[in-house]
C-alpha cells in the first residue's frame, strides 16, 4: 500500500515541473501524468503523482512553495478592478446591490455606483444669421436643481446601503458614487475602458415589461459593446447570489468558449456548481456531436469536480424552446460568450445576447472573448 502512486496536486504544466524539481531535490520520486506530449506547455491541470509513503513530507513542501507563490502574486499583481453598478438613483436597486456586493466580496474589491445625468440643452438663438449657443438663466437654475437632487439621492441611497450592510442583507464592502454628465451607455462604456472593472452588474425588466425596440435600452447597448463581463439581473428576481448553482452556458463550439467558461467558473465557483452546456441549432449536424464529445473530454479532464450536463435545442426566432428549457432545468444563470458588433450591425440586427435579454427572465452573464 505504501508504494501506491497517488495524486499530490493538479497544477499547470509550468508549476508541476517546479514542484517535481523541488520534490526530487528532497529525495521524493515524482511523475507527471496527463501531458499533451506534442505540446506539453499547452496542457492544463496536469497531475503531480508521488508514492503514498512520501505524502506527508511532500504536502509540507508544496504548501511552502504555494505560499511563496501567493506572496509573490500579491506583490507584483495589480489590484483587481472594482464591481461597477450603473444606476438610476430613483430606481429600486435592491437586487443589483445584492449581486454586486456579493461578487465584490468574492473578488476582494470595492463597488462603484455610476449615475449619468443630462444637462439642459443649449438654447440656440439666431442674430444676423449667426448661431450662438448659450445657457439661459432658466437652464442654469435647472442644472443646479438637477445637481442638488442627484446629491440628495446619493445621500439617501448611501444611508439605505449602510442599513442593508448593518442588517446583513448585503456584505460589508467599500463603495462610492460617481456622477457623470452625459448619456448613460456612453459613460458606462467610457468608465469600463478607463478603469477596467472586474464586472458590470446591471438591472433589467422582466420580459413582460421589456420594450421590443432595443433603441434606448442601456443594458442592451452595454451587453453588445462592453469588453468587461456584464451580469444583467431581472427586476424582482427571487434568486440570491449565494444560491447560484446551475449555470447554463450557451455554446456554438467556438474555441474561445473554452476561455469564456473558465471565466464563468471563476466568477461562480462553488463546491456544488453545475454547468449545463446548451447548443441551439436550426438543424442538428453530425459535426455537433463530434464537437460536443471533445468538450466533454476537455471538461472531464480539467474540471473533474464540476457536474456537467449537455443539451441540444432547436433554435427559433422567439427563443421559446430555450426559455422553456431554462425553466424546466432550473437554470439560475445563463452565460454566453459573444462577439463585439458594430453599431451598424446592432441597429439592423439584434445580437443573440440582446435577444436573450428581451425574451428570457433568467439572469445573463455576458462575456466578450
Amino acid at each position: 500500500m505504501e508504494n501506491k502512486w497517488v495524486t499530490l496536486a493538479i497544477r499547470t504544466y509550468q508549476r508541476a515541473q517546479m514542484i517535481k524539481a523541488r520534490l526530487e531535490q528532497n529525495g521524493i520520486a515524482t511523475v507527471i501524468h496527463n501531458l499533451n506530449l506534442e505540446n506539453p506547455e499547452m496542457a492544463v491541470g496536469v497531475r503531480v503523482r508521488i508514492k503514498e509513503i512520501d505524502l506527508p513530507r511532500a504536502l509540507g513542501i508544496v504548501e511552502e512553495m504555494e505560499k511563496a507563490w501567493e506572496d509573490e502574486v500579491e506583490k507584483t499583481s495589480p489590484s483587481r478592478g472594482s464591481v461597477l453598478i450603473p444606476v438610476e438613483l430613483t430606481d429600486q436597486i435592491n437586487e443589483i446591490c445584492k449581486f454586486g456586493f456579493h461578487f465584490a466580496k468574492k473578488l476582494k474589491t470595492d463597488v462603484v455606483f455610476l449615475h449619468a445625468y443630462l444637462t439642459p440643452a443649449y438654447t440656440i438663438s439666431s442674430a444676423s444669421n449667426t448661431e450662438i449657443n448659450t445657457y439661459s438663466l432658466t437652464d442654469a437654475e435647472t442644472l443646479r436643481r438637477i445637481i442638488r437632487t442627484n446629491n440628495a439621492d446619493v445621500d439617501n441611497l448611501t444611508n439605505l446601503i449602510k442599513k442593508w450592510i448593518a442588517t446583513g442583507e448585503i456584505p460589508k464592502v467599500k463603495f462610492r458614487f460617481e456622477l457623470k454628465e452625459g448619456v448613460a451607455e456612453d459613460e458606462i462604456l467610457s468608465f469600463c475602458k478607463k478603469e477596467s472593472p472586474s464586472l458590470v452588474v446591471m438591472g433589467t425588466h422582466s420580459k413582460e415589461n421589456k420594450s421590443s425596440n432595443i433603441i434606448g435600452s442601456v443594458t442592451a447597448e452595454v451587453l453588445e459593446s462592453s469588453r468587461i463581463p456584464v451580469l444583467a439581473i431581472t427586476a424582482g428576481i427571487d434568486l440570491k447570489p449565494a444560491d447560484i448553482k446551475r449555470v447554463g452556458f450557451l455554446t456554438n463550439f467556438d474555441q474561445k468558449d473554452l476561455i469564456a467558461i473558465d471565466t464563468a467558473i471563476s466568477f461562480f465557483k462553488k463546491e456544488d456548481l453545475e454547468i449545463v452546456f446548451i447548443h441551439a441549432t436550426e438543424k442538428k449536424e453530425s459535426w455537433d456531436e463530434v464537437m460536443l464529445a471533445g468538450i466533454k473530454v476537455y471538461f472531464a479532464n480539467h474540471y473533474p469536480n464540476i457536474k456537467m450536463e449537455y443539451a441540444f435545442l432547436k433554435k427559433d426566432g422567439n427563443l421559446n424552446e430555450i426559455q422553456q428549457f431554462l425553466e424546466t432545468s432550473n437554470i439560475d444563470i445563463v452565460a454566453i460568450n459573444t462577439k463585439k458588433r458594430s453599431l451598424f450591425a446592432r441597429f439592423f440586427n439584434q445580437g443573440f445576447a440582446t435577444k436573450l435579454l428581451f425574451n428570457v427572465d433568467t439572469p445573463l452573464f455576458v462575456m466578450h472573448m
